[in-house]
């Protein structure tokens, strides 16, 4: 492959990497979407005080059960189709999944 040609594939490659899904780039959101097997913004930044988790309608039954974070924990919310739940998470880093769903995880940073 000539260096030109390389050079293409490369440019391409970027291009369709900036054009990627925004679920997964995170964000800067208090709110966050819980839908059928993804949480969105994720990873996240958000100052210190309330996140609010709205669950997207129609929605599969999911819930926030947090892992890992600064003592004591936020409480877990409900296994739940639709609605919200709110949290106030003081400063660090929190990680969070969905007990149904493997794989459905998330990470918030508070500043």
């Amino acid at each position: 492959m000539t260096f030109a040609r390389l050079a293409a594939v490369m440019v391409a490659v970027g291009v369709l990497a900036a054009c990627s899904d925004s679920t997964s780039s995170g964000g800067n959101s208090t709110n966050i979407t819980v839908g059928n097997n993804f949480f969105s913004p994720t990873p996240n930044t958000v100052p210190v005080g309330q996140v609010t988790f709205t669950w997207a309608t129609p929605s599969n039954g999911h819930n926030v059960t947090w892992q890992t974070g600064p003592a004591p924990l936020p409480p877990n919310s409900t296994t739940k189709s639709s609605g919200t739940h709110q949290v106030t998470l003081q400063a660090g880093t929190y990680t969070y999944h969905c007990t149904v769903h493997g794989g459905m995880n998330g990470t918030i940073t508070a500043q």
